[in-house]
């Protein structure tokens, strides 16, 4: 029998670290074969170029898309999610696949799915039905990506749960857990010793991992929300502890962040570093350092890594400002404004405070399912490639009940 062709699509260095075991799940099935579409902030020097990590991870990169971006305004996101579509789609039409697997939320994957699903061609999203409400617009781009949607894999049950409220049938619906944690749960990251290596940390004192990405809405003051932050860095390093800054997305205000960041290195703070991308096997090996009672790590910035992957590692985190509210997290997340006392403070809790520490080493992780790749190509084998997966149906039938609508 002949395999099935899956096309899996990915736009930017954090939805390839979490889709790494989705892809490698579908190569090892002897009923699919994957082709692996690479788009976005892959092919961005500005952003890593992270199509090497890729590479390197032994996985064939069958299309590059290129979709320009200067990650300076909405206007530039509109005109990238056009471009997006009309490439990408050509890209499929060549390529011929008989599903698609998109991820998330981002407007690099908004316009794979509506290409993919206009071509009739069975798609299948990876973590809709999650939350935040925090004044970014990914939202409504996620929920827009589940109604266009074929097929859904969630992260939890809270998930699952709205994505049936929005009247999909529950047949199309698999809740498998959060990818990530197949990795982590197999240990597979970076070691002590490599991290020593490759970014020349003291492990016997405290490290800051940061990332802080732009509030779509408020993109215009994504700059004015990241001083607070590096002022309090700025300090922590001042009393030895060892940070490490990472790029943002490049989504719009987020070339504004990277300028200000690149200010950041050249005063050559001590104790600081900034990267472009740590890729994946080393963020997850900087937070594992978590694990160990005698390190003092803590995530901090507002990236949906300090909420779904920390508390895999019991690893504190400080979540700044409103870009993540609403979605699902552990007792291992401290909210803090924009205020340069209380993220510096929020963070000597997560590095100092013993009872706390030891409270996220044993915290339940609500994203802990496991196996969520395997799963998923499982059912990308085995689901009916017919017209009753491309012909959706609503389960909500708007009956009158008592003057209002159900």
């Amino acid at each position: 029998m002949r395999s099935r062709t899956i096309a899996i699509f990915t736009g930017n260095r954090a939805e390839y670290g979490l889709q790494y075991p989705i892809l490698r799940a579908v190569d090892k099935h002897p009923g699919l074969d994957y082709r692996l579409i690479v788009s976005g902030a892959h092919l961005d020097a500005n952003f890593g170029r992270t199509l090497e990590e890729i590479r390197s991870d032994g996985f064939r990169i069958d299309a590059e898309v290129k979709i320009e971006m200067d990650a300076g305004s909405l206007f530039s996101t509109a005109q990238a999610i056009g471009s997006g579509i009309i490439e990408i789609s050509k890209v499929l039409a060549g390529l011929k696949p008989d599903m698609m697997v998109v991820y998330a939320d981002r407007f690099e994957g908004l316009a794979a799915v509506i290409a993919s699903s206009q071509m009739n061609i069975p798609t299948a999203h990876i973590e809709g039905g999650d939350l935040t409400e925090g004044g970014a617009l990914d939202d409504s781009v996620r929920h827009a990506m589940t109604k266009l949607s074929h097929l859904h894999f969630t992260t939890n049950q809270q998930a699952t749960n709205r994505i049936l409220g929005m009247g999909e049938e529950a047949w199309r619906v698999h809740t498998v857990g959060f990818p990530a944690i197949d990795l982590i749960s197999a240990g597979r990251y970076a070691q002590p010793d490599e991290i020593v290596e490759r970014l020349g940390l003291d492990l016997s004192r405290p490290v800051v991992l940061f990332t802080q990405h732009s509030v779509t809405t408020e993109f215009d003051q994504a700059v004015l929300q990241l001083e607070p932050s590096l002022a309090a860095l700025e300090d922590l390093a001042a009393a030895g502890v060892q940070v490490i800054l990472t790029y943002p997305n490049n989504d719009a205000g987020g070339r504004q962040i990277i300028d200000r960041l690149e200010e950041f290195r050249h005063r050559k703070i001590a104790n600081t570093q900034v990267h472009r991308s740590l890729g994946r096997h080393l963020y997850h090996g900087v937070l594992a350092l978590a694990k160990h009672d005698s390190m003092h790590v803590a995530c901090v910035g507002n990236s949906s890594s300090g909420l779904k992957e920390t508390p895999a590692f019991g690893c504190p985190t400080v979540n700044i400002g409103s870009r993540q509210e609403g979605r699902l997290r552990g007792m291992n997340v401290v909210d803090a404004r924009y205020d340069r006392q209380e993220i510096s403070s929020a963070v000597r809790r997560c590095l100092f405070d013993e009872d706390f520490r030891q409270a996220c080493n044993k915290a339940e992780n609500p994203y802990w399912l496991g196996d969520a790749g395997p799963k998923i190509a499982k059912v990308l084998a085995e689901v009916a490639l017919d017209q009753n997966l491309i012909r959706k149906k609503m389960t909500l039938k708007g009956e009158i009940r008592d003057g209002w609508f159900r």
